[in-house]
């Protein structure tokens, strides 16, 4: 028996077997989406506070289509799906906390600092904790439908909204109430709030409408280019309205799927309850007379 040697040729090209270009193209663009956080970053430390703000626009345009790409193609994999979620924390936890550090919390000194440090940490825990429950079997099947707290890249979006009422020429908020918003949206990120996320639902365009739909995202991206601060503005305030919807959908669900199971268990209660009558033997059956003449 020939023994095993790990430094052979053959054992080197066992390990190292080529991988196909389908498997790092979501990877690439994640890899992008990082470069773009790290640039704002260093943006927003020189003061250009708007391309700082472009950067994240741009990181989050990246992390909704490299997972989708990634599912399109059939690249999925273990890390992939490790590096998205490092991409999350620096983009939409560390890059805006920072961002608002610089643009306005430095005034509030160590109580600022706090802030934005409070807001990047909720980000990491709320990427734990959807890691952690991914593929928690307790959960009832119309979960799959929702996000537990605020995802990560809304959270960055709509924490920026002080800064974009700013950009409209809005006077600035004061510090202490910008401190507050932080807080808030950090919050909503690690809380348990059910928040809709459409994932499930697959939206087919009738073939009549498939130019109209097309025009529609030129459209929204025009406008997007045009009137930047107008409609991440809108936008932001729009999505902190909606969540009360995605909670009062969730509960209905809830509520009713409580329903259907009592309904569905109480003939098996009823049954367990009713009282248990033994079999009649055939030899307890007499039909002679009680007296015999």
């Amino acid at each position: 028996m020939t023994p095993f040697d790990p430094n052979s040729t053959e054992y080197r090209r066992r390990r190292f077997r080529p991988i196909p270009v389908r498997m790092l193209v979501p990877n690439v663009i994640t890899l992008l989406a990082i470069c773009a956080g790290l640039t704002s970053i260093r943006l927003s430390i020189e003061g250009r506070m708007t391309l700082a703000v472009y950067a994240i626009v741009f990181a989050a345009a990246l992390d909704g289509i490299d997972g989708r790409i990634a599912r399109m193609i059939k690249g999925q994999s273990k890390f992939g799906a490790e590096l998205d979620s490092l991409a999350d924390f620096v983009n939409f936890g560390v890059a805006p906390g920072l961002m608002l550090y610089f643009w306005q919390l430095h005034e509030l000194g160590n109580a600022g600092w706090i802030a934005a440090m409070v807001f990047a940490i909720s980000g990491g825990l709320r990427l734990a904790r959807f890691n952690a429950t991914m593929d928690d079997p307790n959960k009832p099947a119309f979960a799959a439908n929702f996000f537990t707290g605020v995802p990560a890249p809304a959270g960055a979006i709509t924490v920026l909204l002080p800064i974009y009422i700013a950009f409209l020429g809005v006077p600035m908020p004061p510090a202490t109430l910008t401190a507050f918003y932080t807080l808030l949206i950090a919050f909503l990120m690690v809380s348990r709030l059910p928040v809709f996320s459409g994932k499930t639902k697959r939206m087919r365009v009738p073939p009549e409408l498939v130019l109209p739909a097309f025009v529609s995202v030129v459209f929204f991206v025009a406008l997007l280019i045009g009137y930047p601060w107008h409609i991440l503005s809108a936008g932001s305030v729009l999505y902190l309205i909606s969540l009360p919807w995605g909670w009062k959908s969730y509960r209905d669900q809830e509520r009713q799927l409580a329903a259907q199971t009592q309904a569905a268990g109480a003939p098996m209660a009823a049954q367990a309850a009713a009282p248990y009558t033994a079999p009649v033997a055939e030899s307890d059956h007499d039909d002679r007379p009680t007296h015999l003449h």
